[in-house]
């Protein structure tokens, strides 16, 4: 099934960059590519991409300040990083920066195609039920935290808000759901991942600890978003109302 979707492509390898575009351009995507953060910039000020794939190494500006900037506009873009082989660093100041996913190179091109298609189709139910009659419109409370779906905003007393990624969002919605059960890490990437999800449960943990931050739970000692350890997490004084 062909996409009628728009992705940016920031990676400065030319060869690279080329056959990624020819590749998304035959699976029915509108590509608009560029090699340098300064550029990619330049075009999310014109253009409205649905879904950003960058690379972490870029001339101009890297793609982690690429990623702060888009998160810090309330912007919720998916955005996709290109990590190095063996770069666990770059994974966690990524997803830390606020990306949704990250594929690690050398990767494989139907890997690459099969996670964008997987984090746009979660991006469109989230939006789908959004504005249906089942919309998720109620506010989830976690400790002093109280975050809006419609908005991914967090307010809490004394902080300045801030924003939840969608794949943060939709962790948060699982758990809320289930409050007091405790999700073993499998479960939790089938649900929010998808079930063809190519990755690793670091993933999940490093997700954790990001939302654990906007949350303001203490990441060393939680209180809300709990690790069970062996099995996976549980959320608690947590509630849901409109």
């Amino acid at each position: 099934m062909k996409s009628n979707k728009t992705i940016l492509i920031v990676e400065d390898d030319t060869s690279i960059n080329f056959g990624l575009k020819e590749v998304f351009e035959g699976e029915g995507f509108t590509v608009l590519s560029c090699e340098r953060g300064d550029e990619a910039e330049q075009l999310l000020g014109k253009e409205k991409p649905d879904l950003a794939i960058l690379d972490v190494m870029l001339p101009g500006k890297n793609g982690f300040e690429i990623c702060k900037s888009i998160r810090s506009t309330g912007n919720t873009l998916p955005i996709l990083m290109l990590t190095s082989k063996g770069q666990e660093l770059d994974k966690v100041i990524g997803l830390d920066a606020g990306a949704d996913d990250y594929v690690t190179k050398p990767f494989g091109v139907r890997e690459l195609v099969a996670r964008v298609n997987a984090l746009l189709r979660r991006v469109e139910a989230g939006s789908s039920a959004a504005s249906g009659a089942d919309a998720p419109t109620e506010v989830v409370r976690v400790g002093e935290a109280s975050v809006d779906p419609k908005t991914f905003g967090v307010s809490r007393d004394g902080a300045d808000e801030v924003n939840l990624t969608a794949k943060e969002m939709e962790l948060l919605l699982f758990l809320a759901h289930h409050r007091g059960e405790v999700m073993s890490r499998e479960r939790i990437l089938d649900e929010v991942w998808g079930v063809n999800y190519y990755g690793t449960t670091r993933t999940l943990d490093q997700c954790v600890a990001q939302l654990r931050k906007k949350l303001g739970d203490n990441g060393s000692k939680p209180a809300h978003l709990v690790t069970v350890h062996g099995v996976g997490y549980k959320l608690v004084a947590a509630s849901v109302s409109e």
